[in-house]
């Protein structure tokens, strides 16, 4: 790993400096060596759950690697001399990815969010990209499997074979069992998508490209669903302040500076 590709550290996170190209790219090398592995979509929430979570942030280290998923942290990284290049969305990136899976034959598999919202993910990614091979999806109840269950579950992906799992379970539900399956199941990449799938069902719709690129999608979101997002933005509207105080977010960003100096 050269000096350029080290992580860029933002509250917390250690994030990776790629480009959206760059991503799939690394997504495509990870396939490629088939080793069990994931990667992180990281927005202001995860940086808040992170915080304040021991576990998630060991998580956070045993990653492949974790792109910024929120204009807030690209922001915040151009206050030192290692910026991120820009956001890499993960609501952009499955789009991508599946075209790169189709042109290359990678296996899918769409784990998570509500009831019909996967299979008609399923459905309108087929649309797109015919050829593309979804070899499964499945809609786990909203409650803690029986151990049989998360057997036959396990059993499952493991006979789909995919190169490349979505999971839609949340944050931070998602990236502990993600953690918690990566050697029983073997798949080379997963990755944690959030509410990804509700946008490519077409159940949920994204915000104008110009608020994507200016931060302010959240405003969007919260219009379209504001009793289950208005706590959760408020929340990190309120770690998006203490951060930027903070002092040992401050000094996250001096320890920065001394590094590069001393090289």
């Amino acid at each position: 790993m050269t000096d350029a590709e080290k992580p860029i550290r933002v509250w917390g996170l250690p994030l990776a400096p790629y480009t959206y190209e760059q991503t799939l790219d690394r997504v495509g090398e990870l396939i490629a060596a088939g080793k069990p592995s994931f990667f992180i979509t990281a927005n202001l929430n995860y940086a808040m759950v992170s915080d304040d979570n021991p576990r998630l942030q060991s998580i956070n280290e045993q990653a492949a690697f974790i792109v910024a998923d929120g204009m807030p942290l690209v922001w915040w990284s151009r206050l030192g001399k290692r910026r991120l290049p820009e956001r890499v969305a993960g609501s952009d990136l499955i789009y991508g990815l599946c075209e790169r899976a189709t042109k290359h034959g990678h296996r899918l598999f769409l784990l998570g969010a509500a009831p019909g919202i996967a299979d008609k993910a399923a459905e309108n990614l087929r649309s797109r990209y015919p050829g593309i091979q979804i070899v499964g999806v499945e809609c786990p109840p909203f409650r803690a499997l029986t151990d049989a269950e998360k057997q036959e579950q396990e059993d499952r992906i493991r006979a789909a074979k995919p190169d490349l799992l979505f999971l839609a379970f949340g944050q931070p539900k998602g990236e502990f069992w993600m953690v918690d399956h990566l050697e029983k199941l073997g798949v080379p990449v997963m990755v944690q998508v959030g509410a990804t799938l509700d946008f490519v069902a077409g159940k949920v719709r994204r915000s104008p490209k110009w608020m994507q690129k200016t931060g302010t999608e959240w405003i969007y979101r919260m219009a379209q669903e504001p009793r289950r997002l208005a706590g959760r933005y408020w929340s990190n509207i309120v770690f998006l302040l203490k951060a930027v105080f903070a002092s040992r977010f401050r000094k996250e960003r001096r320890e920065k500076h001394e590094n590069l100096r001393q090289k």
